[in-house]
């Protein structure tokens, strides 16, 4: 039987921690710091094979970071094995909060490699992953904007200046701002501003654009637009959960997707004593920030009520699909009433929505809707 070696590797844009572990001896073979290179990371790996033998079978792993996928491709390409370790499910010791550092960090990366106490991070395929991007792009520009927005608002507030109209952003509210009485430099300011949010705008809507033309592939086409079937869900939305999960059928049983958003509550009990937390915030952060603010809009509205926009996005789709979508939003829309009756926050509700919502999207996305 060949001999194993986990490769525990710390790695930052400058430079990679690496250290080398034996499970069965729970020997450290060997530890090294080097610069942000694969090939001195092969070099490494070389050096320990002429040691241990040609027949040595290593192990590699990361903690996923800013680096993405990046160092697992060059590995693989290598012929090494590679895991990306999701950081929130990794075994910890007590003694990191008192010391850590780089050369820690990647022995704790490699132990838990040897013991299995971590879940890998799923690697989407090339496509998936430039659409990933792309949408991560659209994400920022959206940021972007909303900071701007925070400045014209201080801006205005600050000259004192207060819009009366029932909402802002709205036609009536950038024509309120252009025809604002400032002069001078202060109205140069206020005009690059306007002039910032149009740019950004423009460039949200064609990014926005090309996304529905990319949900238009073959590849993408079916489950995006049964996604859409559920109330809340556009097209941004559908690409956005589908491409970043990519592969439902790693995920056993809706409970498991929705623990993999951190949707679900934390637990801390002892004895007979039972007490659950706020939703742990493990996992995919951009899907489940998706979802949550798809529940935001789904809740609203009544039960069983349909709107038009809706009626058009479920034209065309099979039937199955359809009754399937409508059911899960009456029963969230249902469900969220009762949470308010009884009390519970409005934010709270709404996230406990999100979190049904995403076990009907599992559902969607494995073809469970019998």
């Amino acid at each position: 039987m060949n001999s194993i070696i986990y490769l525990g590797m710390d790695v930052h844009k400058e430079t990679y921690n690496l250290c080398a572990y034996n499970n069965e001896t729970g020997e450290i073979c060997g530890e090294t710091k080097c610069k942000a290179d694969i090939k001195l990371v092969i070099k490494f790996i070389e050096n320990l094979k002429k040691t241990y033998g040609e027949d040595l079978v290593v192990k590699a792993g990361y903690e996923a970071g800013c680096l993405g996928y990046f160092p697992y491709h060059q590995l693989t390409n290598y012929g090494i094995d590679c895991d990306i370790l999701a950081p929130t499910t990794m075994a910890r010791s007590s003694k990191e909060k008192l010391n850590k550092n780089d050369k820690l960090d990647a022995r704790n990366i490699a132990t838990n490699l040897a013991n299995g106490t971590y879940k890998s991070v799923y690697v989407p395929n090339d496509e998936d992953l430039a659409v990933k991007e792309y949408i991560r792009m659209l994400d920022d520009t959206k940021i972007a904007r909303k900071k701007v927005k925070q400045h014209i608002n201080a801006f205005v507030l600050r000259q004192g200046y207060k819009y009366e109209g029932k909402s802002k952003w709205t036609l009536a509210h950038l024509e309120w701002l252009k025809t604002l009485p400032v002069t001078g430099l202060l109205r140069e300011i206020l005009d690059e501003y306007l002039s910032q949010y149009d740019d950004l705008c423009n460039r949200i809507d064609r990014y926005s654009d090309k996304l529905i033309e990319l949900s238009h592939e073959e590849s993408y086409e079916q489950p995006i637009s049964h996604l859409r079937c559920f109330k809340g869900i556009d097209t941004t939305v559908a690409m956005t959960i589908h491409v970043e999960i990519s592969d439902f059928t790693r995920f056993p049983k809706a409970c498991a997707f929705a623990s993999y958003l951190g949707l679900t509550p934390g637990e801390s009990s002892s004895g007979s004593k039972t007490t659950y937390l706020s939703i742990t915030k493990q996992g995919n952060t951009t899907v489940r920030n998706a979802l949550v603010e798809s529940a935001q809009a789904l809740v609203k509205g009544t039960p069983g009520v349909k709107s038009k926009a809706l009626k058009t996005r479920q034209k065309g789709q099979d039937i199955k699909v359809i009754d399937y979508a409508d059911k899960a939003v009456e029963r969230l829309q249902r469900k969220y009433r009762k949470l308010i009756h009884r009390g519970v926050n409005h934010n709270k509700a709404v996230v406990a929505a999100a979190r049904e919502l995403a076990c009907f999207i599992w559902g969607m996305e494995t073809g469970r809707i019998n």
